[in-house]
Formats: structure tokens, C-alpha cells, sequence
């Protein structure tokens, strides 16, 4: 089905208006179509193509902008990240109809007092945050008839499924089911209630971001691996790149070595503080840094623009941990490289590409300059009733920064990190030492990593 034989609502038009997109791909468009027509959806398609917007823009038709009615559908994502990427991405649609999160990080009371209040009509969320909602009955969902899997072959995968089963058997009213990933699981558990569902499969070759990436091998020693890398960074300049590690005892050894031989590195995994993994994946986003050491944590779903190369540290342990490391560049049309560090005596795994060529590391690479941005914290977030025009306002008037040096800025609930020209922090930061934002008194200073 092609996107000129759909017709979206003047609000599903509105929702595409605000977030910038002029048209649907063809997977969307068929996304949309099959969730007018079926309650039952399966949707196969890869990294970078929009699978977000294909089944959020099938949601505001299914809950009717219903708010003040109870939850109506529920998103169930395996991430925390996940679940705020995606629901970033529904506030910047500006449907009108109310969203809230659920996820760990933060305590469950204060959620529940949320719900209480916002009284959402769709919810995001965590399986085991989920749950623990619905066990405790801060979470209603007897009117909560539409349910989305996104990335159900991890939600679906050994060590959830149970969590998954629970969940599921929690929801008494759903009546439709969609689930959306990269790459497919065997069989569907019986549970999910998806077993006539059909399957949208867009994973065909000439829309595999592979036709976009290109592929190399680079051979080193167990010895020489650390100083291997540092100079394949090196080469990339100032050009955004993700090394993938398995362990995450891995990425601190790799960040720690990358720091010291003075490059601009942050690292991420799940043993870190949920702060500290906020503050992590918003320096690399802003580009405050532009390397980002990680575990598998940052492999699935989360859509950061612009990185160019792709650097397996560690070789991937299956073939869909290699497909959604990969795709983390080539998104949206866009050109990627892809780097696997090999060893003479170890062949590399099937599933990469046959014809792989040796990278040459440029001689005498020199490290990048400096990133233009640094991050700034300030203590009080939306708690504080603080919006991201507020903190933009504050600092162009009274901390005199002109609009050009003020890039990204990210508002959590008890704090905000905003993006700032390196050239200016420490006039900024002098300039608005004694003053008030929204009449309040907080902390801003330079991020601590």
C-alpha cells in the first residue's frame, strides 16, 4: 500500500505538521492502514524508518482524543530511555491528548499521585514499573482497550516473558494488539493474544539501512586493542561515533583509557545512576562529546540524529544485537560506517557481511579539537513548574546569551541540562550567578560527569 491511497484525520495531519514531517513512508502508511482495519498488527521493519510514528499516529485515532475518560491505551516499551524517547516524541505532536510515563528512576508514589491528577489517557511505560502499578491499582485500565508492544522481541525474549505474561494477564479489557520491532522473535507467545495477527514485513533488502552503510573490518591484538581504537576515533575527527561493548566493567575500562588519552568521551550502561545515564545520552545528543562507550542498553530504539560511525569493540553476541547496534546510524536515509575489531586467529561471526575490507588507520592521527558545546545543570526541573522556554528565556535576558550559542535542552522532573558554546559558559555562568529564574533561587553550573 502506498502513502498517496492513505487519508489522515485533520488531527493526525496537525500531529505530522507539528513534528515537521510533510508525508508517511510506505511502512507507515500501511501501518496506519492495517490498524484502521484489523485490531491485530505485527510490524517488521528496520532501525531508522519511523516505527514510532506508525503506530503513534494509529493511537490518537483508537482513543478518539478520549481524555478524562481513564486509560484507554497503554505502550510498553523495555527501556526507561525508550519510554521517554517515545514520549517526546508524542508531546512534540501536540495532540491534545494526555500522556504519562511510568518507569523506574523515580518512586512509585509520586507516580501515583500523578495518575491521580493527570488522569492519562495513554500510558507508557516499563513492564516491571507496569506492574507494579497495576498490582498496587494506582493504575486503571478497565477502560484500557489498545495495547503496543514496541520492541516485543526483547519485551518477548527469556528473562521478560514472564514479567510479559503477568503484565498481559493484568489487562482484561485490551482488545487490540500491535507490536512493532526490528528484527522477529520464533513464535509469539500464546499469552499476548496476537495469534491471528498479520505480519507487515519491511525488512527487505532495498530498505535495509545496509544499502546505506559501509562495512569494515579492522585487525588488531587483545594487547594493542585500547591504543587500536583510540586511533580509529582519532581518524574520525570530530564525526559522532557509538562503540558498543558487551560488558559494562568493558565500557568503564574503555571510557577510562579513551579519557586519558584525551578524547571527549562519555560512557553508558545499566549500572549507572539514572541521572548519570540522562546526563550521558544528553551530552552526546547535544554534542558535548561525541563519543559515546556503551553496553547493548543504548542498541534498541533510541534515535540519536547525525552518528556517523558504528565501532564493535566487542563483536556481538547474535545477529539482531549486530543489526540494532548498526542501527544506530544510516537512520533516516542517511549514510553510515560500520568498524568490527578482529583478531588474526578469530574469524568473524556469520552474520557479518562477507565482503568486509580492511580499514587502514590513518599515521599520525591527532586527537579532535575540543567540542563547541558544554552542558550546563540547573537544579530545579518540571516539578518547579520550569518549561524549556522558560530556561531559554532566562538565559538570553538575563544571562545576555545570544540565541545561536543556546542549543539543547532537556527538562527532567528535579533538574534541566542545557547546551551551551563552550566560548561563553564562564561569562554566562559569572552574568547570572545571583540571579532568579522564575523567581527562584538554583544551582547552575557545569554538568558533573
Amino acid at each position: 500500500m502506498t502513502k498517496e491511497k492513505i487519508e489522515l484525520t485533520k488531527e493526525q495531519q496537525n500531529a505530522m505538521a507539528s513534528l515537521g514531517i510533510a508525508a508517511l513512508n510506505d511502512m507507515q502508511c500501511a501501518a496506519v492502514a492495517h490498524c484502521r482495519l484489523s485490531n491485530e498488527m505485527v510490524l517488521l521493519a528496520p532501525t531508522g524508518t519511523g516505527k514510532t510514528l506508525a503506530y503513534l499516529l494509529p493511537l490518537m485515532e483508537k482513543t478518539g482524543g478520549a481524555n478524562g475518560r481513564g486509560v484507554r491505551a497503554l505502550v510498553v516499551l523495555p527501556s526507561r530511555e525508550l519510554v521517554q524517547q517515545v514520549a517526546t516524541v508524542w508531546r512534540g505532536m501536540n495532540s491534545g491528548i494526555s500522556m504519562l510515563t511510568l518507569h523506574g528512576g523515580r518512586p512509585v508514589a509520586d507516580e501515583a499521585v500523578r495518575l491521580q491528577n493527570v488522569n492519562p489517557t495513554v500510558v507508557m511505560g516499563t513492564p516491571g514499573r507496569l506492574i507494579e502499578h497495576l498490582s498496587k491499582g494506582s493504575l486503571p485500565v478497565d477502560e484500557c482497550t489498545t495495547l503496543v508492544i514496541d520492541e516485543f522481541d526483547k519485551c518477548l525474549e527469556m528473562g521478560f516473558c514472564d514479567e510479559m505474561q503477568r503484565l498481559v494477564g493484568l489487562l482484561p479489557a485490551v482488545k487490540a494488539r500491535y507490536l512493532l520491532s526490528a528484527t522477529d522473535v520464533a513464535e509469539i507467545p500464546v499469552f499476548v493474544g496476537a495469534d491471528s495477527a498479520a505480519r507487515l514485513d519491511f525488512r527487505s533488502l532495498d530498505e535495509l539501512p545496509v544499502g546505506r552503510t559501509s562495512f569494515y573490518k579492522i585487525t588488531t591484538t587483545p594487547e594493542t586493542r585500547l591504543q587500536t581504537l583510540s586511533e580509529l576515533l582519532c581518524s574520525f575527527r570530530s564525526e559522532p561515533a557509538i562503540v558498543f561493548c558487551n560488558f559494562r566493567e568493558t565500557v568503564d575500562e574503555v571510557g577510562t583509557f579513551l579519557a586519558k588519552q584525551g578524547l571527549s568521551v562519555t560512557i553508558y550502561h545499566g549500572a549507572l545512576e539514572q541521572k548519570s545515564r540522562e546526563l550521558a545520552l544528553f551530552r552526546f545528543c547535544s554534542s558535548c562529546t561525541n563519543i559515546l562507550v556503551c553496553t547493548d542498553l543504548a542498541a534498541r530504539g533510541l534515535d540519536i540524529k547525525d552518528v556517523k560511525h558504528i565501532v564493535h569493540f566487542q563483536r556481538p553476541m547474535t545477529a539482531d544485537v549486530f543489526t540494532h547496534r548498526n542501527g544506530r546510524t544510516a537512520r533516516w536515509g542517511a549514510q553510515g560506517t560500520v568498524y568490527m575489531l578482529s583478531y588474526h586467529d578469530h574469524p568473524l561471526p556469520h552474520f557479518v557481511p562477507r565482503e568486509i575490507n580492511e580499514y587502514g588507520i590513518p599515521r599520525n592521527t591527532r586527537l579532535p579539537e575540543p567540542a563547541l558545546w558544554t552542558t550546563l545543570y540547573i537544579g530545579k526541573g518540571k516539578r518547579d513548574k520550569l518549561s524549556r522556554g522558560d530556561i531559554a528565556g532566562f538565559l538570553m535576558k538575563k544571562g545576555g546569551l545570544d540565541q545561536s550559542k543556546l542549543g539543547l535542552i532537556a527538562l527532567y522532573d528535579r533538574c534541566a541540562y542545557v547546551a551551551v558554546k563552550r566560548s561563553v559558559v564562564r561569562e554566562l555562568l559569572r552574568t547570572v550567578a545571583n540571579e532568579k529564574i522564575k523567581g527562584m533561587k538554583t544551582i547552575i553550573e557545569v554538568a558533573r560527569v
